[in-house]
């Protein structure tokens, strides 16, 4: 990097150190958020509880879709080949991947509802629901509103349509309650009563080229009273036969038009805060879809307890502080959690310190602290020592409160990134080259026993450092797949009898299969580990205290003035002795109990507890 380019980064940097203001008075995170055990639901591909609300054509499309659902196209059957092509994406143009973005499977909010006693067993205690507001695509990012649930998602998908369309999406005087914005608030009511919090995921960033304000620009152009909301290049001459009309999209993606950034007083650089706010208009709105959640008519006690905000590096400071101020003055207690991800991809990750300073978000999802135990725990080219895992985790947990160290949401797999024991099962980097259809080296069939080992030893990290663990849905269940869209794979479901699956599904030759299916083993080691978890409260609020990092072989304690539980790694290819205080122990992994030294087995751990 030559000397100029550094100065810009410096003052880049140097420029967003956070003014905070008298009025942010909540600096620390709530209370309730270092102790969960988070999961995280993309409903469309969850359960499918009602098959009455399935979505049609005309609810999947968007006039910015790279192509329209053919005349053919039907619902997706849930235990079917995931890589068999379906018999309408014959008429249209694409490879597989492409395609499969209008595949739909059902899964809807009456299916989460039919399975929260599997929640509840598997001891979940929050619930972070990838984007339910009404939308066309599968990630729902590209809304129609923000003040709706997905008319597919409850029980009167036509009913609702006509309640929305009946509204002043600018006024919220009109705004109605739809079948499925009743029934999301139900389960939110049922998730409180069995004690899991709840936190929906919005973009505040761009919206989809349906979305109201946005039709009317595209309608009325300049002339729109929206017209200030979205970035416009170039507007429509009506005196040609081109269509001129031209805006920013986010990721120069046109089926996502930006919000409009305005009093921008810093460079703005990808990978980097920047000050800045949004257009008045849109914060307006966004303010009010905000509290709509938060506080339904009025009561906190009826509405979500946060929210995860989806690129949040794409807009500047000076909106996040002002968006902490008013989500705080509502719920005081309220999440917020931020996606602050990737600098340079692949290789340089966001650094999330200036976000957690108690003026901007609670927490982050902590890809930060995933990437470098994955080179411990796993079989990667990139290979990082005990030392270096401890020294990179240390790197990001030095620059935090204690509040804000035990308030990270653990984050391996998600949405956007391959499964957990796929991402375990491939020797590329982090995200590198994870797409099958790009790289037809990548393993995205049924990973090796050895793989499943090497998982739970990582599980056995995530749930004992500071922090609260993630869960991608299924992962529990032990399915696989690589990066987006392999890891949105509808759930297996113990009770279904799924299809094989081919393994070399873009290789040439003879096709081989695996077979699909609920994994009990896997299910049964996250419930033990989850139950270590929420019966050990010194997992959540204690210190920690690094015992050993010596070459592959990791031992560090949590404790507090009652409490001492000791996690012990040993990744090495040969048996090791370790030295625990003279004290009893008991294996919460197991029946037996230890004092003195212990022998590890090789790419084996330990889970001990004070007696």
């Amino acid at each position: 990097m030559n000397n100029y380019y550094l100065l810009v980064l410096i003052f880049i940097i140097s420029s967003c150190k956070p003014n905070i203001s008298e009025k942010t008075s909540h600096l620390n995170p709530p209370d309730w958020s270092s102790n969960q055990i988070w999961y995280q639901i993309f409903v469309e591909r969850f359960y499918n509880g009602d098959t009455t609300n399935d979505p049609t054509t005309k609810n999947i499309y968007a006039s910015s879709n790279f192509q329209s659902a053919p005349n053919n196209w039907s619902l997706t059957p849930w235990t079917s080949n995931w890589y068999q092509t379906d018999q309408w994406a014959d008429e249209i143009d694409g490879n597989f991947h492409s395609k499969i973005q209008l595949r739909r499977y059902g899964g809807d909010l009456q299916g989460v509802l039919n399975k929260l006693d599997y929640l509840q067993e598997l001891g979940i205690t929050a619930i972070y629901f990838n984007p339910i507001n009404d939308a066309p695509s599968l990630h729902k990012f590209d809304v129609r509103n923000w003040r709706h649930i997905d008319v597919n998602f409850g029980p009167d998908p036509t009913g609702d349509n006509r309640i929305i369309e009946s509204e002043n999406p600018e006024d919220p005087s009109t705004w109605q309650w739809t079948s499925a914005d009743k029934l999301f608030l139900k389960l939110v009511n049922e998730m409180h009563e069995k004690g899991m919090r709840v936190i929906l995921d919005f973009s505040w960033n761009h919206t989809g080229v349906e979305f109201w304000a946005f039709k009317d620009v595209l309608k009325n152009q300049n002339n729109s009273k929206y017209v200030d909301w979205y970035d416009i290049e170039t507007f429509d001459n009506p005196k040609t036969s081109t269509n001129e009309f031209e805006y920013v999209g986010w990721a120069n993606l046109q089926s996502l038009p930006e919000i409009k950034k305005v009093e921008v007083t810093t460079p703005r650089h990808h990978g980097y805060p920047y000050n800045g706010d949004i257009n008045e208009g849109a914060k307006n709105h966004i303010y009010n879809v905000t509290k709509r959640w938060l506080a339904p008519d009025g009561d906190t006690a009826n509405g979500i307890d946060g929210y995860r905000l989806d690129v949040a590096d794409h807009i500047g400071m000076d909106f996040w502080r002002d968006y902490r101020t008013h989500v705080k003055s509502i719920k005081p207690d309220a999440y917020l959690i931020g996606e602050i991800w990737w600098t340079a991809w692949p290789d340089v990750l966001m650094d999330p310190e200036p976000y957690l300073k108690g003026d901007i978000f609670d927490a982050v999802m902590f890809y930060q602290v995933y990437r470098p135990a994955r080179y411990f725990f796993a079989d990667t080219d990139i290979k990082l020592n005990a030392a270096q895992l401890k020294d990179s985790i240390q790197h990001y947990w030095g620059k935090m409160s204690k509040p804000m160290r035990h308030s990270q949401m653990l984050t391996a797999a998600t949405h956007d990134s391959p499964r957990l024991s796929t991402s375990f099962d491939n020797k590329g980097g982090y995200k590198m080259g994870a797409y099958p259809n790009d790289y037809n080296t990548y393993q995205t069939g049924k990973p090796r026993k050895e793989t499943y080992d090497r998982v739970r030893l990582y599980l056995m990290h995530q749930f004992t450092i500071p922090g609260s663990p993630q869960i991608w849905n299924g992962d529990e269940m032990g399915m696989w797949g690589a990066d987006d869209p392999d890891c949105r794979k509808p759930l297996w479901w113990p009770e279904y009898d799924f299809e094989d699956e081919y393994r070399n599904n873009f290789q040439p030759g003879e096709k081989v299969y695996d077979e699909v299916g609920f994994n009990i083993d896997m299910f049964n080691f996250y419930r033990e580990i989850i139950s270590i978890r929420n019966d050990n409260p010194v997992l959540a609020h204690g210190d920690i205290e690094f015992m050993m990092a010596e070459g592959n072989k990791l031992m560090y304690k949590r404790f507090d003035d009652k409490d001492e539980i000791i996690a012990i790694f040993n990744m090495e290819d040969e048996a090791h002795a370790f030295k625990i205080p003279n004290k009893n122990y008991k294996n919460l992994l197991g029946d037996n109990t230890f004092v003195g030294m212990i022998t590890v087995p090789a790419k084996s751990g330990l889970l001990l507890k004070k007696m």
